[in-house]
């Protein structure tokens, strides 16, 4: 079953551990955009078979957020180098392509040595991320209630499902 159930506690306005989060401007994300709000968290790439989830994670942001969910795009070039481009090429594409209006973060790597703190603290020990668009759903009291793998779509029941078990909690 792909939709793990982990148990990793996460804090500062359901960033793990205090983490800075920094968008593709380079500006840091205040804590308050998070605090007390459910996040998708996706690693995404502008070349990939699964970029046109980037629609779909739109169209959840915007059916959720008034209910306490933000997609939270995470760029990431290792995986075929399938997203080699700049912060903004990467910002103009989201924007141009797909109407992204949900946070981007900086590029990012989620696996290896060089792995983000944030991406340490969201894998905790369940495993490498495997492909690009794979999704960590985050509770508001700040903890990792499932995984998704890429080809879960942001359409999936289970996805669906999960997201509203976490809106009927607060």
């Amino acid at each position: 079953m792909w939709s793990l159930l982990m148990s990793l506690s996460l804090s500062f306005a359901n960033t793990p551990d205090n983490i800075t989060l920094t968008n593709l401007d380079g500006d840091t994300i205040p804590a308050s955009t998070f605090e007390g709000k459910s996040i998708l968290f996706v690693n995404v790439a502008s070349r990939c078979g699964y970029t046109s989830q980037y629609a779909g994670l739109q169209d959840l942001y915007e059916k959720y957020k008034e209910s306490g969910l933000i997609v939270v795009g995470v760029p990431c070039n290792q995986f075929g180098g399938q997203e080699p481009g700049s912060p903004e090429d990467i910002k103009n594409f989201c924007s141009n392509k797909y109407g992204v209006t949900f946070p981007i973060l900086e590029k990012q790597a989620v696996n290896g040595n060089n792995r983000s703190e944030l991406y340490q603290k969201l894998i905790g020990e369940s495993g490498d991320v495997r492909w690009n668009f794979e999704k960590f759903l985050v509770s508001a009291n700040g903890e990792v209630v499932a995984r998704f793998p890429s080809n879960v779509s942001p359409t999936d029941a289970k996805l669906i499902g999960a997201i509203e078990s976490l809106k009927s909690t607060k």
